[in-house]
């Protein structure tokens, strides 16, 4: 697996920290986060945030956090993958 590092936050220390990736092979984004507490996976678990959605968290998916500061990076991810037709 060979992966494209695209950015980590700009206010991390030397150890862990949000990152993000793009995964040509797989077409995807990959993104390191904060794990997410249990007042903020409860409020995700409770509601069908699109139509037609059961509520929940799906087994195999993960709810995490990375800071807004972290925006353009992600934009940045965004626009590797569109560029590299993913």
């Amino acid at each position: 697996m060979e992966l494209d590092f695209i950015g980590i936050d700009p206010e991390t220390g030397r150890e862990g920290s949000p990152t993000e990736w793009v995964d040509r092979e797989s077409r995807e984004i990959v993104i390191q986060g904060w794990t997410a507490g249990a007042d903020l996976l409860d409020v995700i678990s409770r509601i069908a945030w699109a139509p037609d959605h059961t509520p929940g968290i799906p087994e195999g998916e993960a709810v995490v956090r990375v800071p807004a500061r972290m925006a353009r990076i992600l934009r940045e991810a965004c626009d590797v993958a569109e560029r590299a037709g993913l």
